[in-house]
């Protein structure tokens, strides 16, 4: 009966060390392909990113100037201020330079806690410099704190995030 158990045993033993062998050789079969160089990140996009869509993305877009305010005059311009009241529209004039079709320009609203409390995006078809504004109001009075303004061109973000303050 000893005999008996030690043949299971050693049955076992082959059995698995076969099946050991077996990997092994796979894995060697596989070496070259995991001993290649390791792909790296892609490159990061200079500029907008390509838009969705039937018409191809601008190229050569970019912003010029950010300003944040809460009046806009016939020209679109907006005189830049760093606090706004708590019952004020939160005007975003994007300001941008060269050809685009079909761009999207989004602005984000942002509070001092984190939470978004607001994002818009218009699209951008030009051929020169452009001013696009993007407003944000709200039907109760804004929360005071502190806001952040961030601005994207296609999803990219399009320059420094402005700051303003709410009383």
């Amino acid at each position: 009966m000893k005999t008996t158990r030690i043949h299971y045993a050693l049955m076992i033993a082959i059995a698995g060390s076969a099946a050991l062998a077996g990997c092994n050789r796979n894995q060697d079969a596989e070496a070259p392909t995991a001993t290649t160089a390791p792909m790296s990140e892609p490159a990061p996009v200079i500029g907008p990113a390509p838009a969705m869509g039937s018409e191809p993305a601008a190229t050569g877009v970019s912003v010029t100037s950010i300003t944040v305010g809460n009046t806009a005059a016939e020209d679109r311009s907006v005189a830049a201020m760093s606090s706004l009241g708590a019952k004020d529209k939160v005007i975003v004039s994007v300001r941008t330079e060269g050809a685009a079709a079909n761009t999207t320009v989004a602005a984000k609203l942002t509070y001092q806690d984190g939470q978004v409390a607001g994002e818009e995006s218009q699209a951008l078809s030009t051929s020169g410099s452009e001013t696009t504004n993007i407003e944000f109001s709200n039907t109760e009075a804004w929360p005071a704190g502190r806001y952040t303004v961030d601005v994207t061109l296609d999803g990219q973000p399009a320059g420094m995030s402005q700051q303003i303050e709410i009383k």
